[in-house]
């Protein structure tokens, strides 16, 4: 896991290189504490750098920037690719040999043999840049799923920056700190910014499963390597598991990912909280006979946030070395000061994964496994249940909806209120639904906020992510799981919990979260993978303790509106200027203008 960066001039600009790499390094160390490096064209025209978190071959041979092929090839790269010793053999069986063991190394030798169709066989998560010296091209690449981000810039003259992070690409200066509005907009609306869109004008975030192709200062190419199997309608690829017998497959395919995310020439650690999901992992790597196993948790004081018990009382089960951090109001509000410095893009989440975070590597870990995606994939977050509601009251409602949700968009009360009359106001859509739910401000608020934050320039019109609606083979539930995964998981929870745990040099891993295990549960039906309370996975794993699997959903949340009425008081500092009809009843509203200006003042 790393931190990578580059610079591309269509023109030589030797001495600008030399001049600004040393400072976007700078900028992303945090991200690989172990190696650095730094790679320069001879003709003055390229520049890539790169920093090191040491996982695969933890010698000098998995330094970077790697060069193969006698040197045709240089590559910086950021991840992990889990199935790297069968593409060895791959690689070995059509006449090449590695250098190294390391995965990096695999990656070149498979370009070489494929070109970008090599990406097809990539399992694991990863953004890179590969510079082919003959025919004077750069690929960017991203992950399926979009665990690693991948943010870029082109300049009208061609030069082409790209960094693993926003504060790195704006240390190439390729780009101006300027706000981007369709990013603001989409930030406000939901508490993220929805990729591509990024919140500086000009930078854009390499959409999931995408690669791209520069040369001599354009984008020559751009194509989509791979695509989600959920929520679209028409045949499944494969045939369908049978309802006899997809526990069992269900089972065998989330042993098969788990087995291959604890690839790594150092301990993997787990977080563990009193949830189904990293109950399951822990459950999993039991039943793989992994001995040692070192978890990680955080309780409160504030007794209804509190999951260590529930967690503690899992690892003496399942025999695990157990650390549970107690987290007061006071020490997270130290810490939160700290947070808020490595922010990278503002969104309403990452705390809770930056403090968690901190216990594994204090502790001494470089990779941790994380349940993050059970949610997701196997139906449990409350949407799959509201969502079919909020479309049959809508339908049921028929002329009125429009009627009595222009009413609501006016309402006082709670925001939830208003956005459900924005909902009601343009029409049932499972889209419109999911912005109802997931969102921190209506379209008219997050409008407001927009143009005033631009000072006065308009803000764009609303536009949301094209998904396939449901058909007769996609039901509802499928649609929203593939909502959760694209929009919320995907624009938040990935990216927040990449930006928290590399800012203490830590891996994060999420084997719910993997393109294999994606493409093998499509072929289970959805009515059965997304049945409530994640009967699916239960039925899979019967080792989850029935404490944890009778236990009330609760996800890994703060306490946060507690800690604002006493410790954390005044830590969120909001002016009291804002647009008129802003109001800020919520935590999270708060918490959302309070980091955004933060951000921008940084």
């Amino acid at each position: 896991m790393c931190g990578i960066a580059g610079i591309l001039h269509p023109a030589p600009q030797a001495e600008s290189l030399r001049a600004v790499l040393p400072h976007v390094l700078g900028a992303i160390r945090h991200r690989g504490p172990d190696d650095e490096g730094t790679y320069y064209s001879a003709d003055g025209c390229i520049g890539l750098t790169h920093c090191r978190l040491s996982i695969l071959d933890l010698s000098e041979a998995g330094h970077q920037p790697m060069f193969a092929c006698d040197d045709r090839y240089v590559m910086v790269y950021n991840g992990e690719i889990f199935n790297f010793r069968e593409l060895t053999a791959e690689v070995r069986a059509a006449g090449l040999e590695p250098n190294s063991t390391s995965d990096t190394e695999i990656i070149l030798l498979l370009h070489h043999l494929h070109g970008p169709a090599f990406l097809q066989r990539l399992r694991g998560m990863y953004a890179l840049a590969l510079w082919d010296q003959r025919e004077r091209t750069c690929l960017l690449a991203r992950d399926p799923l979009g665990i690693k981000p991948l943010y870029y810039a082109l300049r009208p003259d061609g030069t082409l920056g790209f960094a693993s992070e926003m504060r790195a690409l704006l240390s190439t200066g390729v780009v101006p700190r300027r706000l981007d509005p369709e990013g603001l907009l989409g930030y406000f609306r939901r508490g993220s910014v929805p990729e591509p869109h990024t919140l500086i004008q000009g930078a854009k975030c390499l959409e999931a499963g995408t690669w791209m192709l520069w040369r001599d200062g354009r984008i020559e190419q751009r194509q989509t390597h791979w695509r989600l199997p959920f929520g679209h309608v028409g045949e499944p690829t494969q045939p369908l598991v049978s309802v006899t017998e997809d526990a069992a497959f269900v089972r065998a395919q989330l042993l098969d990912t788990v087995e291959h995310h604890f690839v790594s020439d150092v301990p993997v650690g787990l977080f563990l909280s009193g949830g189904i999901d990293s109950t399951a992992l822990v459950a999993l790597a039991k039943i793989q006979q992994r001995e040692n196993l070192d978890t990680y948790s955080i309780s409160f004081d504030e007794e209804e946030y509190n999951e260590g018990y529930a967690a503690a009382r899992t690892a003496r089960h399942f025999g695990t070395r157990h650390v549970d951090h107690r987290l007061t109001a006071a020490e997270a509000r130290a810490l939160f000061d700290r947070f808020l410095k490595h922010i990278d893009q503002p969104s309403i989440d990452g705390f809770n994964t930056y403090a968690i975070s901190k216990i594994a590597r204090d502790a001494g870990k470089k990779v941790v496994l994380s349940g993050l995606g059970g949610d997701e994939v196997f139906g449990s977050y409350p949407s799959f249940e509201r969502i079919p509601k909020m479309l049959e009251t809508a339908q049921k409602l028929g002329p009125l909806a429009s009627i009595a949700g222009r009413l609501m968009e006016h309402w006082p009360g709670h925001p939830r209120v208003r956005r459900l009359g924005t909902f009601l106001r343009e029409g049932p859509s499972v889209t419109s639904a999911m912005n109802a739910y997931r969102g921190i401000f209506t379209d008219r608020e997050a409008r407001r906020l927009t143009e005033y934050f631009l000072e006065g320039s308009p803000a764009p019109s609303p536009s949301t992510v094209p998904i396939r609606l449901p058909g007769e083979e996609a039901t509802i539930r499928d649609t929203v799981s593939a909502l959760e995964i694209t929009q919320y998981m995907r624009n938040q929870l990935l990216r927040d919990s990449d930006v928290a745990s590399m800012a203490w040099g830590l891996e994060l891993r999420v084997p719910l979260v993997d393109s294999v295990l994606y493409e093998q549960l499509a072929r289970v039906p959805p009515g059965r993978r997304l049945r409530p309370g994640k009967a699916m996975l239960l039925e899979a794993l019967p080792e989850i303790p029935e404490w944890v699997a009778r236990g009330a959903k609760r996800g890994f949340s703060f306490p946060f509106d507690r800690w604002l009425e006493s410790d954390w008081r005044g830590a969120l500092n909001i002016p009291n200027r804002l647009p008129d009809g802003i109001q800020l009843t919520t935590w999270y509203q708060k918490w959302c203008i309070f980091v955004f200006r933060r951000w921008w003042e940084m």
